[in-house]
């Protein structure tokens, strides 16, 4: 299986390449910059310039990439609608590294975890942004795509337990209360999805259960 991942050299997208290719696939790590993984081969493109030609000989594309400029945060739409628009009508399957603050906190799914009163208020720009971008991802029926939601808690320097578990829509905690997830683990979560193929067209989040 011929996997590209987006950003490769980010801190998400170098454990999702990691995990990658110690498994066993070919991956290809898309940079603007020197190719700073594992990844056996190197596209060296800004993602905005990628093509549908670019992308046409992967089976999956994972789309690591964020931005926290405060004036560049509505990147989050405009890289996700243009990987989209060059992997429509294909198998392709889009796989994106997504927010949380987009995660509901009622069974209802009217409240969203960046609304509520706790949520830090240094990081609801980006978590609003990301989630105008999810909200637009659910429109494409004509691309195979899914976006993964971390924890809460999403630690870039946790260990690798090797153990997550999935869950959908609405915030998840484990028996403790506590919501987080590694960068390692959940990079086996993309890597599982990668794999197994199980979703399609939806959100689903991961988190540590112990």
């Amino acid at each position: 299986m011929k996997v590209a991942v987006i950003a490769a050299n980010g801190k998400t997208g170098n454990k999702i390449v990691t995990e990658a290719v110690n498994r066993g696939f070919e991956v290809t790590a898309v940079v603007r910059h020197e190719n700073q993984t594992i990844a056996q081969h190197e596209l060296k493109k800004d993602l905005y310039d990628l093509t549908a030609g670019d992308l046409k000989e992967f089976d999956v594309v994972v789309d690591a990439f964020g931005v926290w400029d405060p004036e560049k945060l509505t990147e989050h739409t405009t890289s996700l609608l243009h990987l989209a628009d060059a992997l429509s009508q294909t198998d392709t399957r889009l796989l994106v590294v997504g927010g949380t603050g987009s995660l509901y906190v009622d069974k209802a799914h009217t409240v969203q975890l960046k609304d509520t009163p706790d949520f830090p208020e240094t990081f609801f720009p980006l978590a609003a942004q990301m989630s105008v971008a999810l909200t637009e991802l659910r429109k494409r029926d004509d691309v195979n795509w899914v976006y993964i939601s971390p924890a809460a808690d999403f630690q870039a320097d946790g260990q690798r337990t090797g153990t997550y578990a999935l869950a959908g829509e609405e915030l998840t905690v484990n028996d403790a209360g506590d919501s987080y997830i590694s960068y390692a683990d959940y990079a086996i979560a993309v890597v599982d999805e990668i794999e197994k193929g199980t979703h399609k067209q939806e959100r689903i989040s991961v988190y540590q259960k112990n």
